[in-house]
């Protein structure tokens, strides 16, 4: 194990010679893109806290402490322990052991008593226990799929260390060569919307960021990133990484594992969480549907088994010769800016996912700061000349009276969302102006996976927004709960809703690609008094865009079986909620850069969008392309 770049001094004799011997170091492992010192005696390292950060700063890499499993306590006397030594008035809620790195995961709706006084608690529980705590704030709202994601982490623990051993073996690998040359391969998202994956490529890496598939294509060719192409080759791919949890973005990603992949994921914590929600649910949707997936359950549970999750701004070395780091995006929760560092300074790639550089209820705008830019890829989803969206308040105010404008008729809204994002935004601002009374109280439904999605929200309140961040930790107010709100947790709830007179229905999925909203859509089209509101982008060939683009007739395959549906609902495209940026916007965020790229590629728009766009950018004196999917870009050497 040794250091390649950086200097002459192996990791293994640098630990060695700055770690007291009385510590008792049993063995050091590659731990994914870190290395893991095992310890007899950890609590030594606790106390005297300045050494592995002067490690940290010799040999430039991430370094976490672990207890030998040899002196661990078992988990049940672990879980005895901390309920014994920990105040009740810290009101645990749950005690859970992750093996694989010798933590166990505290939730407490008062985590400041389990911390203790200048962590004094902490200190105790790893001396005591030498299981190395991890506190959290009990959520509001119980997630199903994190308590999952846990408990099959912790009975595949075993799998779990092989893969990260496996990681960090293929990350600190020696540099055979010098970097003199990066490329960028497009694979999809390209003079489109759907199926996002680029492809970056050292001589010495391979580098896939996003893994996601097209909703709106109906061929196979059209619908999934180019993976065929003779410049991928999965044996080679160092890493994986996500930007958000959108399908467009990760819906394909299970495929890899099918196929074979056994590298790492690197994504935020809340897209892990998010990532594995909308993958199941497209799986049901598919079954249900009578569509054969790409992929079945046992591939994205190997996904999360392989899937490493990081905080925004820690840098993070995922080959021999790019270091990767996160930065918020303002776009959904959790969902991230890419900062790629090629080499010892010689090239930087950051790929914006899809971002939002302007104010919403949920979360921060996206950051600008970057120490080094030369190529930045950015997203155009509303790129065009004409896309520029309504002050928040003007949108806001039309949105309501929208709605007004139906309720007052006794009919019913149907607005058919994201469950990730939107979801979560657009129910803020329903409670909000009914609490107000500016908007006509009225039952608003909630189906498919929104909850789950917003249990998730409650679990990640540090990336949300500063206002609703302090809410949920000083305030103990959940902001996604109201008296108005109602969920429906059975299908056999919703002929009640579609009985009901002046009501409100949020129901995924957002395109009416499938999922509750089309059940509701079935029902409510015929009626004029009725409405449907959409509220998020629409993908060109989904049934969401043909609708908003008035078409007056469905047909829906059920059973086998064509459905006609007359379409007389009043359609509503209300643009301004969108979590992506408009044309000022980006136009913006590109200009307030702390480093000014030298050249710009855009993606992820629609092929007019994308030309638009780089008019635009072009104007004002910056290098811009546009290409097409299957192109390979020379970005240096």
């Amino acid at each position: 194990m040794s250091s390649s770049n950086n200097s002459h001094v192996t990791i293994r004799e640098a630990i060695l010679e700055n770690v007291p011997k009385e510590v008792e170091i049993s063995r050091i492992e590659y731990e994914g893109p870190r290395i893991a010192i095992y310890t007899k005696r950890p609590e030594i390292l606790v106390e005297q806290s300045y050494i592995i950060p002067d490690i940290v700063r010799l040999i430039r890499k991430r370094i976490v402490v672990r207890s030998d499993p040899s002196v661990r306590l078992s988990e049940s006397e672990t879980e005895r322990l901390i309920y014994e030594n920990v105040s009740s008035d810290a009101e645990i809620t749950s005690v859970n052991f992750d093996p694989t790195i010798g933590e166990v995961i505290i939730e407490a709706k008062k985590p400041g008593i389990v911390i203790g006084k200048n962590g004094d608690m902490l200190r105790e529980i790893v001396k005591s226990t030498r299981w190395r705590p991890r506190v959290l704030r009990s959520p509001p709202l119980t997630s199903y799929i994190i308590q999952s994601i846990r408990h099959y982490i912790h009975s595949e623990s075993k799998e779990r260390e092989r893969i990260l051993h496996s990681t960090g073996e293929r990350v600190f690998r020696s540099q055979v060569v010098e970097n003199d040359a990066v490329r960028l391969i497009t694979l999809g998202g390209f003079q489109e919307v759907g199926r996002s994956a680029i492809l970056i490529q050292s001589k010495e890496s391979n580098v896939l960021l996003d893994c996601g598939l097209n909703p709106g294509s109906k061929k196979p060719i059209d619908t999934y990133p180019r993976l065929d192409l003779s410049v991928f080759r999965l044996e080679d791919l160092d890493a994986v990484v996500i930007t958000h949890a959108h399908l467009d973005h990760c819906g394909f990603l299970p495929f890899l594992f099918k196929y074979g992949y056994d590298g790492p994921v690197y994504c935020t914590e809340p897209t892990a969480s998010l990532t594995t929600l909308l993958q199941l649910d497209y799986l049901d949707v598919a079954q249900k549907q009578g569509i054969i997936p790409a992929y079945d359950q046992k591939d994205v549970r190997s996904t999360t088994l392989h899937t490493i999750t990081q905080n925004y701004g820690v840098v993070t070395d995922v080959s021999p010769d790019i270091r990767l780091t996160f930065s918020n995006a303002g776009h959904i929760l959790g969902s991230a800016i890419l900062h790629l560092h090629v080499g010892e300074g010689f090239y930087n790639i950051v790929y914006t996912g899809d971002y939002k550089y302007g104010p919403t209820s949920l979360l921060e705008p996206a950051v600008t700061n970057f120490p080094r830019v030369e190529t930045l890829i950015t997203e155009s989803t509303y790129g065009s000349f004409n896309d520029v969206m309504p002050p928040r308040k003007e949108v806001e105010k039309w949105f309501v009276s929208v709605l007004n404008e139906t309720l007052n008729k006794r009919g019913k809204v149907l607005i058919p969302v994201p469950a990730v994002g939107r979801a979560q935004e657009i129910l803020m601002v329903i409670d909000k102006y009914m609490r107000e009374k500016s908007l006509m109280e009225a039952p608003v439904f909630i189906d498919g996976m929104i909850s789950e999605a917003t249990a998730i929200h409650t679990a990640y309140p540090e990336y949300l927004a500063a206002s609703i961040r302090d809410q949920i930790f000083h305030q103990g107010i959940n902001p996604f709960e109201s008296d108005y709100f109602v969920n429906i947790k059975h299908s056999s709830e919703r002929q009640n809703v579609i009985n009901e007179e002046a009501c409100v229905v949020l129901a995924t999925s957002g395109m009416l690609e499938g999922g509750p909203a089309i059940e509701y859509f079935k029902s409510f089209a015929p009626n004029e008094s009725n409405s449907i509101v959409f509220v998020s982008y629409q993908i060109d060939g989904t049934l969401g865009r043909r609708v908003r683009n008035g078409i007056n007739e469905v047909s829906i395959i059920e059973n086998g079986k064509v459905n006609v549906v007359k379409q007389n609902m009043q359609v509503h495209a209300i643009e301004g909620f969108s979590g992506h940026s408009d044309r000022k916007q980006i136009f913006r965020y590109i200009r307030n850069l702390s480093s000014k790229p030298d050249r710009i590629i855009i993606c992820h728009g629609e092929r007019s969008k994308c030309f638009d766009m780089a008019k635009m950018l072009k104007r004002s004196r910056y290098e811009t392309h546009v290409p097409s999917n299957q192109e390979m870009l020379h970005l240096k050497g």
